[in-house]
């Protein structure tokens, strides 16, 4: 999809990013460690790996930036599951940010308006230092 987007838009490839929410989320944490090299950073809202997965993230080749937003009475993702997985992240040096949003469930729509912004500014500030590698996994 991203090569398709690219062939027709003026785009960066350097400056391609995920974001994810809840299932998305949890994807886009997969897609950061199977293709490090390919997108510059990485921001969820409401979203970890489980345990039994954390071993994915050694796969990585790139230590790639993450951002995870959660409210601290979600539901789906307890607190507990998403500091484990940014702790999994942090001990294998990837830089990554946490923040605990006081009171908040998994509603994305009820927070998009205040943090997106934030999410942005965290993607934006990230880029590739160069082209994008895509890495061809094969059974």
């Amino acid at each position: 999809m991203v090569e398709a987007a690219k062939s027709k838009y003026p785009i960066d490839p350097r400056r391609v990013y995920l974001f994810g929410h809840s299932a998305g989320a949890v994807y886009a944490l997969y897609l950061s460690v199977i293709q490090s090299e390919y997108f510059a950073a990485t921001a969820i809202h409401a979203g970890a790996l489980l345990t039994n997965d954390l071993k994915i993230i050694d796969i990585a080749t790139r230590k790639i930036p993450i951002a995870i937003w959660v409210g601290t009475n979600d539901p789906y993702f307890a607190l507990i599951l998403v500091r484990a997985t940014r702790d999994a992240f942090d001990s294998r040096g990837f830089p990554v940010q946490l923040t605990e949003m006081p009171g908040r469930d998994h509603n994305y729509y009820g927070v998009a308006a205040k943090i997106n912004p934030a999410i942005w500014e965290f993607l934006e500030a990230k880029t590739l230092k160069s082209d994008p590698l895509y890495r061809e996994y094969r059974k």
